[in-house]
């Protein structure tokens, strides 16, 4: 038996309240901002914090999460995501390429999917991102254009822009937590 549901993530903020000299925790429950797939069953993308300019920033930011959701980060950027990728098994009998198409269109992102024949992963993507990925739990393949790595808890990825997918051929979903900056080509 599988479980389809991925786990709610906790997003704690904190930061400066009257004084400098006091810190203190603005928000503690449940990061609101959570995109599923109907065609991935057990995927599930977690916004947790986006910055519109480098350096981010920090006083008196207490939301940031209305800012339109898209895949890669505002120009001058980031963003923060949780992502649960659920087991290939689970949905790749069933994916099309409309389904693929619909999934980086309700992400605000259609123009970052590769789709297309010779793809090696039907979720293919790029942008022109620095993404740092960290895995937290279970095992994941990052898939490239011509080659693949396999990836397990604790292992890290410093994705330059490239087209890419995640690939889970393990039976359990893999959590990762990825870090977008805007970049250039």
């Amino acid at each position: 038996m599988r479980d389809d549901q991925p786990r709610p993530v906790r997003r704690i903020v904190a930061g400066v309240g009257k004084s400098e000299e006091d810190v203190i925790i603005h928000e503690d429950g449940q990061s609101p901002d959570v995109r599923t797939d109907p065609a991935r069953p057990g995927f599930a993308s977690t916004r947790i914090w986006v910055t519109t300019a480098t350096p981010a920033p920090v006083a008196g930011q207490l939301e940031t999460l209305g800012e339109p959701h898209t895949i890669e980060p505002p120009k001058g950027g980031s963003v923060c995501r949780f992502v649960t990728i659920p087991p290939d098994a689970w949905f790749m009998g069933s994916v099309t390429d409309e389904k693929v198409a619909d999934f980086f269109s309700a992400m605000g992102s259609p123009n970052a999917s590769r789709l297309g024949e010779g793809a090696p992963h039907p979720y293919m993507q790029q942008t022109d991102t620095l993404d740092y990925v960290f895995i937290l739990d279970g095992e994941v393949t990052l898939v490239l254009d011509s080659e693949e790595v396999y990836l397990r808890k604790g292992d890290t990825v410093v994705q330059l822009g490239a087209s890419h997918s995640w690939s889970n051929k393990s039976d359990k979903p893999c959590e990762l937590v990825i870090s977008s900056h805007d970049g250039e080509s």
